[in-house]
């Protein structure tokens, strides 16, 4: 099977990963966002005695992935859930830590080039946007039920959207004639909602707006900030989680998480450190890495990505 998908950043990925990878005897890895699968594939390929855990909320990503790892079915164990209830799926397998840990945050290209599920402004399509469209509300029950001041708070905090509150003043003029049935009805209307002068800047008006309705519809930064520390401890000792995010809302968790992480808990002015209290984790690298010029022409959806990496040091 052929997939035209490029993984973005996946050179790094793995050789971020390779260090607590290389030299056991099976190492297991949990790929929390599986996608299409090209991470995984790489690893599998990479190291013979790798297991991996792939966890996916979209099935339509599953159904791809299994294709695409079809000769290594063997060694994935792959399930249909969100990331946070990662421990909960190591569990289930009698699995109590794990070598690497992998979230690659966001919308997939292929999701995005589904337009019928409604992540796309570019074509017209149902206002969905659940990455798992067997369960939860759509942005289209979110447009129709939620209040003004929700909508209002969503599209502000969550798209960074400065114009929220003329947005969602047309949105309410018009939900009660039924007007916005499509994605493209949303997008007019965000368009019409925006100054002329800043329409000129920054992209597609509707790009921030529908930003903030997807991270409603599937919980995003919700579940990010329970499912970091969570997994976190459930690495092993030498053990690294790798983060790549692609909007600066996701970054902040995860930069604020790993910070708390690598933090003493040595009370401030004592002439030694309390190993009790020793941060158990520490960065790979200082800050975030972004894409060289190079893996932007391989990939542009890497322009925006920021990873970060953590390692276990301590039990």
């Amino acid at each position: 099977m052929r997939l035209e998908h490029t993984s973005v950043l996946l050179n790094r990925c793995i050789a971020v990963l390779s260090t607590s990878l290389e030299n056991k005897g099976e190492p297991v890895l949990v790929d929390a966002t599986l996608g299409l699968g090209g991470h995984s594939l790489a690893l599998l390929e990479k190291f013979p005695n790798l297991r991996i855990i792939g966890i996916d909320r979209d099935k339509s990503a599953i159904d791809k992935a299994s294709q695409r790892l079809a000769s290594h079915l063997d060694r994935i164990t792959i399930f249909h859930a969100v990331y946070d209830q990662t421990p909960k799926l190591l569990d289930s397998l009698g699995i109590w830590a794990v070598d690497g840990i992998l979230f690659d945050l966001g919308t997939s290209s292929m999701q995005l080039g589904q337009s019928e599920r409604g992540f796309s402004y570019a074509q017209s399509a149902p206002l969905d946007m659940r990455m798992d469209q067997s369960s939860g509300i759509t942005a289209q029950e979110v447009l129709d039920n939620y209040s003004r001041g929700d909508l209002i708070r969503i599209i502000r905090q969550y798209g960074e959207e400065r114009f929220a509150q003329r947005i969602v003043d047309n949105i309410i003029a018009e939900r009660t004639t039924g007007s916005i049935k499509s994605t493209s009805d949303l997008a007019e209307l965000i368009k019409r909602s925006i100054p002329a002068p800043a329409r000129r800047l920054g992209g597609n008006p509707a790009k921030r707006t529908f930003q903030a309705l997807r991270i409603e519809v599937n919980q995003e930064l919700a579940t990010l900030e329970r499912a970091i520390p969570l997994c976190l401890e459930r690495l092993n000792l030498g053990g690294r989680m790798v983060v790549m995010s692609f909007q600066s809302l996701e970054d902040k968790i995860v930069k604020k998480i790993f910070a708390q992480a690598t933090q003493s808990k040595t009370p401030v002015g004592l002439p030694v450190e309390i190993k009790a209290l020793s941060a158990k984790f520490s960065l790979v690298f200082s800050g975030s890495q972004k894409a060289s010029d190079a893996e932007i022409l391989e990939n542009s959806r890497a322009k925006s990505v920021r990873l970060r990496a953590i390692e276990r040091v301590a039990a």
